[in-house]
């Protein structure tokens, strides 16, 4: 069974995309977990549900063979579907108490929260984690309001579970983001843009350590 407790926030890759080249984007989940990734989230907002069902059948178990947890985006069908290890869910999608309710209490439930309320209101109704952000704008998200690292660190002190900074993360700033005091960085295209998704999960592995 997962301990909870054990999970490590430190470098959460966040994927988008993955059904419409499976082999290929499996590929690259499989060679960034090999870099440094700690925690996966699978993210698909466009794929069909049974796209998306055999796809996360087939990253959990990329991810499991390295020992690194499987999160499901936003999906609570897939996630119980697929038994993941965890779910994500956005302020537009089921209300966290919800969530853990019907997820059951030994799965990983994180939520987005941008502001000190919403954590707050999400570690009470169940929440593992929080994802907070965008603290860069991102094209993942375009025109999403910049979350100010002030209220980042705000955010961060308010709660007792983990925060993981996410949006626009890349090599050149994430020291900058560690500083604020979270717990792990969230990133999508600074890993699954990247020509070399080992070397650039190593890289921000290592700057997120405090090395150069």
């Amino acid at each position: 069974m997962l301990n909870k407790s054990k999970v490590e926030y430190s470098l959460y890759l966040v994927t988008d995309g993955g059904a419409r080249d499976i082999d290929g984007f499996c590929k690259k989940v499989a060679l960034a977990i090999a870099g440094g990734v700690t925690l996966l989230q699978l993210r698909e907002k466009t794929a069909t549900s049974r796209e998306f069902f055999e796809l996360a059948l087939r990253v959990k178990e990329i991810a499991h063979k390295f020992r690194v947890p499987l999160i499901i985006n936003d999906r609570l069908d897939i996630a119980l579907a697929v038994d993941a290890d965890g779910l994500h869910v956005g302020q537009e999608d089921l209300p966290v108490a919800v969530a853990r309710r019907l997820l059951g209490p030994d799965k990983i439930l994180g939520a987005t929260a941008a502001t000190v309320a919403d954590a707050l209101a999400a570690q009470e109704a169940g929440a593992n984690y929080l994802g907070s952000g965008a603290v860069y704008p991102t094209g993942t998200k375009p025109g999403k309001a910049v979350l100010p690292m002030e209220r980042l660190m705000q955010l961060k002190n308010a709660v007792r579970i983990p925060v993981v900074a996410i949006g626009g993360i890349t090599a050149e700033n994430i020291s900058f983001v560690r500083s604020s005091g979270v717990d792990g960085v969230a990133v999508v295209s600074a890993i699954m843009d990247s020509s070399d998704p080992s070397a650039a999960a190593r890289d921000l592995k290592k700057l997120w350590a405090g090395g150069e």
